[in-house]
């Protein structure tokens, strides 16, 4: 089987920007507003990945997920009624609320789901900062208390990282992308976040947005201090139960496929060009699932990308 692409899903953000018309050359819904968001893959009630290219083309993932599970993604994975990845690119060039998202003890009693991520920097503005973790000796009363007078940011970690760098975020850790980040976002199927400060702004309808206050600070890790930029272990940027995310550097005609044949994986661009058995040619920020069972891909030139797969329970 060949490579299958989805069409992008465009979510307009307070905080975003046009990067991914400027940097990726992607043609965005509307030329005069931001978008922070664009969600490469992901099966939703309300937000639904569509396979865009070939003899597929126009089929939902849900259903290539619900129909064609072992074909196309390999077998092991029943238990998820979806897709249970999703897989954003964020532009912010400005800050984003201060929010954690709720861990799965507490996630059903709260009303959400727990989400767990991890951000790959794709480019970044010299000096732009993550807002990860609480500053050391910070705590619960002092947090209550920022909260009450406005200065919240005064209480988190900030990190200033380089493109290629990345960092885990589990549920529970108190985290915001500063303005000026590309960030390749690898989650769990969730759409939970819990607001705690938002800069005192106003969202795109000219009203504060909602915060979420009581929510957040049942679900921070009040002992999560001073967390720095994740060290790879070797090509492995992160694995967890939910995905696992390596970062590969291809020479020119250098060839990748799927870590196990009989399984499926996501990859994602960083640089570079690759291309399919078939000749279909993949640039920077294309994002593509590889069926199991698939022919391997070729990088056209000096290439690197991120390896998305799903753990077998």
């Amino acid at each position: 089987m060949e490579p299958i692409t989805f069409k992008p899903l465009y979510m307009e953000r307070v905080w975003g920007g046009r990067e991914l018309e400027r940097v990726y050359g992607r043609t965005l819904p509307d030329p005069m507003q931001s978008f922070g968001e664009s969600w490469e893959i992901v099966d939703r009630e309300n937000e639904q990945s569509v396979v865009d290219h070939g003899p597929l083309a126009g089929t939902p993932l849900h259903n290539l997920w619900c129909d064609h599970c072992e074909e196309i993604f390999g077998s092991g994975y029943g238990g998820h009624p979806r897709f249970p990845i999703l897989i954003k690119v964020l532009d912010a060039r400005d800050d984003l609320s201060i929010q954690v998202h709720p861990p799965p003890r507490l996630a059903a009693r709260l009303g959400g789901e727990p989400k767990t991520e991890m951000w790959f920097i794709a480019d970044c503005d010299p000096g732009a900062k993550l807002y990860v973790g609480l500053r050391r000796g910070i705590t619960r009363t002092d947090f209550e208390q920022a909260i009450a007078q406005g200065t919240v940011a005064k209480c988190v970690h900030t990190i200033c990282p380089n493109p290629g760098d990345s960092i885990f975020i589990p549920s529970g850790r108190l985290h915001a992308i500063g303005a000026g980040f590309l960030i390749h976002e690898i989650q769990q199927n969730s759409d939970s976040t819990y607001r705690v400060f938002d800069w005192n702004r106003l969202g795109l309808d000219g009203k504060a947005r909602e915060l979420h206050v009581a929510q957040s600070l049942a679900s921070i890790d009040f002992d999560d201090f001073e967390p720095a930029m994740d060290q790879p272990d070797g090509e492995n940027l992160a694995t967890c139960e939910f995905f696992k995310t390596a970062k590969k550097s291809l020479a020119a005609g250098e060839l990748i496929g799927n870590p196990e044949t009989d399984k499926f994986s996501i990859i994602s661009v960083v640089q570079g060009a690759l291309k399919s058995a078939a000749g279909r040619h993949f640039g920077c920020s294309h994002f593509l699932l590889l069926p199991r069972n698939a022919a391997p891909l070729t990088a056209t030139e000096n290439s690197m990308v991120l390896q998305v797969t799903l753990p077998v329970k």
